[in-house]
């Protein structure tokens, strides 16, 4: 017996019913010979983790643009604070936490820079719109490893497709990342709002911290405590009372926060930017060498927008400014 074959032995000893079993995963794309060591939710995580849209993402924005700081969160630690929530309710469910682990580390590759800025900029300019949850199963599926993807398997890429809006994950481990991923940026972006001096912790509603507690460490534990004690039938779900005050908190941070014009004032930006990208990239003469397989394949206004989309903050600004901005004359 293998070491991943002892794995998915103890797999079937101590996950729950409801979890998503390693052995009886719906597969990849393409067959490929099964690793002695890993299970194949073990291996996506892997090569999630040392692909290239993986790394870029500690440079790109999460809720402030570009902030001068060394403790604003960026994409990268939301994930990562995301894996760890989700993670901990996967363990508590007795589901499997490989493959929770590998959606939670995949669900934002496709995010633009300047964060949901950037989406809705993309989303007006391409012809068939942009949706980041989209443009991160596209990058896992045909443009990592030069256009190849990553081959991951289905119980992944269904993860990542559905950790927001819209139709559920197929597995509960991917519905335990959706909610992971909304109790981590609503907390974490309250701590950013703070730092950032848009909203003072006494500003939070009596209503929601008599419920879910003052600090975010004690919000966090309340969410996930309820998660873990009312989900225990196979639906991921909180008790009412503490579902009612997570929803008044969102609308609270929505109203605060994502709208604030002092937090938000730089995301006025953003659509000339990106426009002023997008309108040179997809000029073939203008279009980046590297891209060119993609663009054969999909079109050069598809290529032009994964370019865009794959670019980081700074890249972003730089890349602008090359193109835009008039340089001075060494003489």
């Amino acid at each position: 017996m293998t070491v991943s074959e002892r794995t998915q032995s103890i797999e079937e000893q101590i996950l729950s019913p409801y979890a998503a079993f390693s052995k009886n995963t719906l597969g990849r794309d393409v067959p490929e010979e099964e690793c002695d060591l890993r299970t194949p939710y073990q291996r996506d995580r892997d090569r999630i983790l040392h692909c290239k849209s993986f790394r870029r993402l500690k440079h790109k924005t999460q809720v402030f643009l570009s902030p001068e700081g060394d403790h604003y969160r960026t994409r990268l630690t939301h994930t990562l604070e995301v894996s760890q929530i989700a993670r901990t309710i996967a363990r508590a469910l007795r589901l499997n936490e490989d493959l929770t682990e590998a959606i939670s580390l995949g669900h934002d590759l496709g995010h633009t820079p300047f964060g949901h800025a950037g989406e809705r900029a993309l989303d007006e300019l391409y012809p068939g719109g942009f949706r980041h949850y989209e443009q991160s199963v596209r990058i896992v599926e045909k443009l990592e490893k030069n256009g190849a993807g990553l081959n991951l398997t289905k119980e992944v890429r269904d993860g990542i497709l559905c950790h927001t809006k819209g139709t559920e994950a197929m597995t509960l481990e991917g519905r335990v990342v959706r909610l992971a991923d909304r109790i981590a940026y609503i907390n974490h972006d309250i701590d950013d709002a703070e730092r950032a001096g848009v909203l003072l912790e006494n500003d939070i509603p009596q209503e929601v911290t008599s419920v879910l507690g003052g600090r975010r460490s004690e919000r966090i534990d309340t969410l996930v405590h309820s998660v873990a004690e009312n989900s225990l039938d196979g639906t991921i779900r909180m008790s009412p009372t503490i579902q009612k005050a997570f929803d008044r908190l969102y609308d609270f941070m929505y109203e605060y926060v994502y709208l604030n014009p002092y937090a938000k004032a730089e995301e006025k930006k953003v659509p000339n930017l990106i426009g002023a990208l997008y309108g040179y990239l997809k000029l073939p003469e203008n279009f980046p060498q590297e891209m060119s397989q993609i663009a054969e394949r999909d079109g050069i206004e598809r290529a032009a927008c994964d370019y865009i989309a794959g670019m980081t903050d700074h890249f972003a600004i730089q890349l602008f400014q090359d193109i835009y901005v008039p340089k001075s004359w060494n003489i």
